[in-house]
C-alpha cells in the first residue's frame, strides 16, 4: 500500500514502539546523508592517485547511488530513497547549492576580468560562441533521434544545449590549476581570466534560458502570453542585478569596513545580515521567475573581494556547505541519472557525438584564438583543455533543464556523462601536455627570485660576503623560535651579510579561502611561489611576512619573503625548487 505523504512525520517514536525510522523524514535524511558522504569519500579516496578534483568523485558517487548502480535494487530505492523523500532531500541540497553559488560569486573578482585584457576576452568569447554554434547542430540531431525531445521549441532546447556545451566551471578549474601548480603561471592566469568571463556569460545565458522556458511545464512551446512573460522576467532580472550592483554593493562595502577583526559582536551581527541577504536574494529571483541560485550568485558579487569580512564568511560557510550539503545535491542528481537509458548503438553514438562536439568546440576555439594571440602551441593546447572543464556548474544547468522539462531522461544522462568525461580527462591531459614546460617555468621563477628586489637593508662594506638562509615556517607561531635560531647562526658569521629567504608554507585544500589566497598570490607572484615583496597591499593579510619585515628593519638583514601554497604531499617540492 503506498505511503500517504501527508501522513509523514518528522521523527519516530523509536524501535521499541514498533516504528521503522526509515518511514520518518528526519531519521531517513540522516541515513541518506551518511550514505552519500560515505560513498563520495570512498570514491574520492579511490580517485586520489589520478589527481581528480573532488567534484568528479561526488558526481560518480551520486550516479552509483542512483538507478545506474545500487538503485537497480528496487528494495534499496524503496527503503533508502523512497519517492516521498525526494522533495525533502532536494530542499536540503538546494540550501547548500544556494550558498555554494554565493561562494562562487564571492570568489569571482570582477576587477580581475577588467584587468585581464583583450586576449582573455577573445579566448572566452570564442570559447563560448563556437561551442554554442556547435550546439545548434547537436540539438537538431538529438531532437530527431530521441523520442519526446521535441516537447519544447527548438530555440529553448538550443539555449540549454548551448549553455551546457560552452560553460567552463570556474571553481573546478581553479582547483585543478592549484593542484597542478599552474595557477600562478601564465597559462593559469589566462585560463582563470577567461573562465571568469565565461562564468559571468554562462550565468547570463542561463538566466535567459530559464526566462525562455518559464512556461514550458505543459510540454508546449512558447505562445504569445509566455513570450510576454519571458520579456518581463528578463527585464526584472536586469533590474534586480542593477539594484544589487548599484545599491547593495556599496552597502556591503560599508559592512565590510565596519566588520573589524577585534569586534566579534559586530562581526556576528553583520555575518547574520549577510546570510539573510543571500536567502532573500534567492527568494526574489525565484519570485521573478529566475532560479534562486542566480540571486545568491549576484549577492556574492557584491561582497568586497580579499577583505577580512569575505575571508570570515568563507571560513564559516565553506566547510559546512561543501562537505555536508553539496554531496546531497550530487546524490539527488545521481538519482535522476540512469545510464540504462542510453540503450543501443544509436544512443551510445549520440553520447560520443555530444562529447566530441563539446571537446572540439571548446578546445579548438580556445586553441585557435590563443595561437592568434602568439601564445606557444603547447600552452595554447593546454589552455584549450583547461577551458573544457565542466563540473558543478554544468550539473546545475542540466538539473534546471530537467526541472523545466527541456531535457528528458536520456538527454539528461548523456549530458551528465559528457560533463563527467570532460572534467575527468582535464588533469591527465594537461599533465601530459604541460609536463615538459613545467621545469622551465620553475627555472624562470628561480631566476626571478635571485634578481628581484627585497626589503633590503644594505651594508656599507661592499667587500663582505652574503650568507643565505632559507627559513620555512607554517604560521606566525613559528616566527619567534625561527628568529632565535637565525640570530644564533648570525653570531657565527659576523663578517657576512645575512640574506634571509623566508617561506611561509600554506596547505592547499579544497577550501575557497585557499584558492583566493593563490589568486591574490598570482597578482604579484611567480610560478609556484608568491613573492610578497611588491607592495604593502599584497602583504596586508600575511602576518608571517609582516613579522619578518619588522625583523629585517630592526636587525639590518636582507629579507626575501615568499609564500608556497601546496598540498602537504608536494610541499617539499617547492622547498627543493627554491633551494636549487
Amino acid at each position: 500500500m503506498p505511503l500517504n505523504i501527508s501522513s509523514i512525520k518528522t521523527s519516530s517514536d523509536g524501535a521499541w514502539e514498533g516504528d521503522n525510522p526509515l518511514n520518518y523524514a528526519f531519521p531517513l535524511l540522516i541515513v541518506q546523508t551518511t550514505l552519500v558522504l560515505g560513498v563520495s569519500r570512498l570514491v574520492a579516496f579511490l580517485l586520489k592517485p589520478l589527481r581528480q578534483p573532488k567534484v568528479v568523485a561526488e558526481i560518480v558517487g551520486g550516479i552509483l547511488l542512483g538507478p545506474s548502480a545500487l538503485g537497480q535494487n528496487k528494495n534499496f530505492l524503496h527503503w533508502v530513497f523512497p519517492p516521498w523523500s525526494t522533495p525533502i532531500l532536494e530542499s536540503v541540497a538546494s540550501i547548500g547549492l544556494l550558498f555554494f553559488l554565493f561562494l562562487v560569486g564571492l570568489e569571482l573578482d570582477l576587477s580581475t576580468i577588467r584587468r585581464s585584457g583583450k586576449r582573455a576576452f577573445g579566448i572566452a568569447f570564442v570559447g563560448i560562441s563556437l561551442p554554442f554554434a556547435f550546439g545548434a547542430g547537436v540539438t537538431l540531431i538529438l531532437r530527431r533521434a530521441i523520442h519526446e525531445a521535441n516537447w519544447v521549441s527548438y530555440g529553448q532546447s538550443l539555449v540549454f544545449m548551448g549553455v551546457a556545451l560552452s560553460i567552463t566551471a570556474f571553481p573546478v578549474l581553479a582547483r585543478i590549476l592549484a593542484e597542478l601548480k599552474l595557477l600562478t603561471t601564465d597559462v593559469g592566469e589566462m585560463a582563470m581570466a577567461a573562465a571568469a568571463f565565461n562564468d559571468v556569460a554562462a550565468w547570463v545565458m542561463l538566466a535567459l534560458a530559464i526566462a525562455l522556458t518559464g512556461n514550458t511545464g505543459n510540454g508546449h512551446g512558447l505562445d504569445h502570453k509566455s513570450s510576454l512573460t519571458s520579456i518581463w522576467v528578463l527585464f526584472s532580472g536586469i533590474a534586480f542585478t542593477s539594484f544589487m550592483l548599484i545599491i547593495v554593493r556599496p552597502a556591503m562595502t560599508w559592512v565590510a569596513r565596519k566588520c573589524l577583526p577585534e569586534d566579534d559582536i559586530l562581526d556576528q551581527a553583520y555575518v547574520c545580515i549577510t546570510l539573510i541577504g543571500v536567502m532573500l536574494s534567492g527568494f526574489i529571483t525565484d519570485l521573478i521567475g529566475i532560479h534562486a541560485i542566480f540571486g545568491a550568485f549576484v549577492f556574492g558579487l557584491t561582497i568586497p573581494k580579499g577583505s577580512d569580512f569575505a575571508n570570515r564568511l568563507i571560513k564559516r560557510i565553506e566547510d559546512f556547505v561543501s562537505t555536508l550539503l553539496l554531496p546531497l545535491y550530487f546524490a539527488s542528481s545521481g538519482l535522476k541519472t540512469d545510464v540504462a537509458k542510453i540503450n543501443g548503438a544509436e544512443a551510445w553514438g549520440l553520447l560520443v557525438l555530444v562529447i566530441s562536439t563539446a571537446c572540439a568546440g571548446k578546445i579548438l576555439g580556445t586553441f585557435l584564438v590563443a595561437m592568434l594571440c602568439t601564445i606557444p602551441v603547447r600552452e595554447s593546447l593546454a589552455l584549450g583543455v583547461l577551458m573544457n572543464t565542466k563540473g558543478m556548474v554544468e550539473l546545475i544547468v542540466l538539473n534546471i533543464g530537467k526541472e523545466k522539462k527541456v531535457l528528458n531522461d536520456e538527454m539528461f544522462t548523456i549530458l551528465v556523462l559528457m560533463a563527467l568525461f570532460t572534467t575527468f580527462i582535464t588533469t591527465p591531459a594537461v599533465m601530459a601536455i604541460y609536463k615538459s614546460n613545467h621545469s622551465s617555468s620553475i627555472n624562470t621563477q628561480r631566476n626571478h627570485l635571485n634578481h628581484s628586489k627585497s626589503w633590503s637593508i644594505s651594508s656599507d662594506n661592499s667587500t663582505t660576503s652574503k650568507f643565505h638562509i632559507l627559513a620555512c615556517v607554517h604560521g606566525p607561531g613559528n616566527v619567534p623560535s625561527m628568529v632565535t635560531l637565525i640570530e644564533l647562526a648570525r653570531s657565527t658569521i659576523k663578517r657576512s651579510i645575512l640574506k634571509l629567504y623566508t617561506m611561509h608554507l600554506v596547505e592547499l585544500t579544497d577550501r575557497t579561502s585557499s584558492i583566493m589566497m593563490v589568486q591574490r598570490a598570482r597578482k604579484n607572484g611567480q610560478p609556484l611561489v608568491n613573492c610578497f615583496g611588491k607592495g604593502k597591499k599584497a602583504r596586508i593579510n600575511d602576518q608571517v611576512a609582516i613579522a619578518f619585515e619588522a625583523y629585517a628593519e630592526a636587525s639590518k638583514v636582507v629579507v626575501r619573503p615568499m609564500t608556497a601554497i601546496s598540498t602537504l604531499h608536494t610541499m617539499h617540492e617547492d622547498i627543493c625548487h627554491v633551494v636549487k
